[in-house]
């Protein structure tokens, strides 16, 4: 055995090193908040704007705190749970109905969604620089993101925190020793559940954190955890399955009807939508209803880091080997002799030629559930992108269907990490290369952030014309009225249903009534009358029928919104 004496020169460092600690956790903090805040912001606001479809929630919403009703599915449709309308029940029977108030619960996840964003970076190994980095990235708000974290519209709100939960409990699952474990199973099951229930756009997460749980702990799994997870699975997807016993539906053959998989589309242009389009918009990179050419090269950047993340992963899983027998330790120096003559502590330093301590193989085996957790990430938010890339949707609306996509942000923590890894490498020109993509990352979602905003001051104006609209028609006592699809439920729920709407098309046919009972409500009132945007098709075909001759129409003009009424 060697021994050598060297000073120690930790004392001086720990003296900055709560600061340095602290640091980059106080700066997330702030991050943090600066972005929930940002968004509250824009909510009051009347941002992002609303439409028929978050007012249909709006409308659960309020039937459930009536006690009216008490929706499984999304109104009009077999698919998409109303867990949105429930959170948003107990704030409307405390302040009433408002689309604030339906929101709210929308923030909440999102700030949610941050702090488990940061803690799951934590656990997957990455410094609190690099979960820095992430909560950075993701309190930036495209268009798009936007909508889908804060628009209580079905579904998108709960999917990343939900999918980042489901991460960190199997990361926990895999990685912790003995202990209380079996909430934490019922705790997976109850969250996979839910989600089945509410969309299945998280299957793929579900599926790739699951296989995680099973692989690496079979054994537990085979015996009483599994009958937890699988009681725990029922019951979040109680909904849909007392459902569909009771009425038999087949959600899953909605789901499939809805994605259009199998609607005349051409794979080119299926492709381009999801590959090209879809990676950008949906991660936040794009500018309202547009993508610029320059805002594309995140299409080509995201395949390539994650086939890079996914064999760091894979190469970390398969070949971690515990480190060599022969290390240094250090050991108090003795107390007496010529040793204790020097000044300030000293510390002796020891070869081992022992064998690796339960420590080091403890540690060994963290890493392992590390890579196959960011594995389980990379593999989910591929899974996501060929289903949608697959659909229909993707060819025929790629801009508003890159909506699908919104869960690809619970794969950042894995998807950056070769960046953050290759950026803290001693000079060279890989650390250039990943410093430089990780810098336009954050300039090109910061650009999408501003155009998001600029845009603000439009939507406040709409939401105020709409309001004008609704004081309008409560001033002529009207209370049943024809619309278009993105006129009626948002009209119903803004005025508590004092108002109901029956849906036609721009040729004055009957539409798609999400709620049957309003159309049989107007159709009983010979007074109804139709309420159409200025300039839009129906007022053209609307404003044909006016004149002076009783049983025509006239008109009254009121914002942006003509309402038409029979002249007696």
């Amino acid at each position: 055995m060697t021994v050598e004496v060297r000073r120690d020169s930790r004392r001086d460092a720990d003296a900055y090193a709560p600061w340095r600690l602290r640091l980059p956790v106080l700066l997330a903090l702030l991050v943090g908040l600066a972005a929930v805040g940002y968004r509250l912001m824009l909510l009051l606001a009347d941002a992002p704007p609303t439409n028929s479809d978050e007012a249909t929630m709006g409308l659960a919403a309020l039937h459930i705190a009536r006690g009216e009703d008490f929706p499984v599915w999304f109104y009009g449709q077999a698919y998409m749970g109303t867990l949105e309308a429930y959170l948003a029940a107990p704030l409307f029977a405390l302040a009433g109905p408002s689309v604030l108030a339906l929101r709210l619960p929308a923030l909440a996840l999102y700030a949610l969604f941050l702090v488990l964003s940061w803690r799951l970076t934590r656990r997957l190994g990455g410094d609190r620089w690099f979960a820095l980095l992430v909560v950075g990235f993701l309190a930036f708000g495209s268009d798009r993101v936007i909508k889908n974290q804060l628009i209580a519209a079905g579904g998108y709100p709960e999917l990343n925190p939900a999918a980042v939960a489901l991460a960190l409990l199997t990361v926990g699952l895999c990685a912790g020793g003995s202990g209380v474990r079996l909430p934490l199973w019922a705790t997976w099951g109850l969250i996979s559940g839910l989600m089945l229930w509410v969309d299945p756009l998280l299957l793929p997460y579900v599926l790739s954190t699951g296989t995680v749980l099973v692989v690496r702990r079979r054994r537990e799994f085979a015996g009483q955890a599994g009958l937890v997870v699988a009681g725990a699975l029922l019951l979040g997807a109680a909904p849909m399955l007392l459902d569909s016993l009771r009425h038999g539906r087949n959600p899953i053959a909605a789901v499939m009807a809805a994605s259009g998989g199998d609607s005349p589309a051409g794979w080119g242009e299926r492709l381009y939508g999801g590959l090209v389009l879809g990676p950008p918009l949906g991660m936040g990179f794009c500018s309202p209803s547009h993508c610029g050419t320059w805002q594309l090269w995140w299409a080509l950047a995201f395949p390539i880091l994650l086939l890079l993340a996914a064999a760091a992963a894979w190469r970390t899983l398969r070949t971690w080997k515990p480190p060599a027998s022969h290390r240094t330790s250090l050991i108090p120096a003795p107390a007496a002799g010529a040793l204790a003559a020097a000044p300030g502590p000293l510390w002796v330093e020891r070869d081992n030629d022992d064998r690796p301590t339960s420590a080091h193989l403890a540690a060994g085996e963290e890493r392992r559930v590390q890579a196959a957790v960011r594995l389980a990430l990379l593999a989910g938010s591929a899974g996501v992108l060929v289903a949608y890339g697959v659909s229909s949707a993707a060819a025929r609306t790629p801009v508003e269907s890159s909506r699908y996509l919104s869960c690809l942000a619970v794969a950042v923590p894995a998807l950056f990490w070769p960046l953050w890894r290759m950026a803290r490498q001693p000079a060279g020109i890989l650390r250039v290369a990943a410093t430089a993509v990780l810098a336009a990352v954050l300039g090109t979602a910061g650009a999408a952030t501003v155009a998001a905003f600029r845009t603000v001051p439009a939507t406040h104006a709409e939401a105020k014309q709409h309001r004008a609209l609704v004081a309008t028609l409560r001033e002529l006592g009207i209370r049943r009225v024809h619309g278009g699809y993105w006129t009626c439920n948002r009209l119903a729920f803004a005025t508590r249903e004092n108002v109901l709407c029956a849906v036609v098309d721009d040729e004055l046919r009957p539409g798609f009534d999400r709620l049957p009972l309003y159309r049989r409500a107007v159709a009983a009132d010979p007074g109804a009358v139709w309420v159409a945007p200025v300039g839009s098709p129906m007022a053209a075909r609307l404003d044909q029928q006016l004149g002076p001759e009783p049983g025509a129409l006239d008109v009254v003009i009121v914002a942006n919104w003509r309402i038409y009424l029979l002249r007696p």
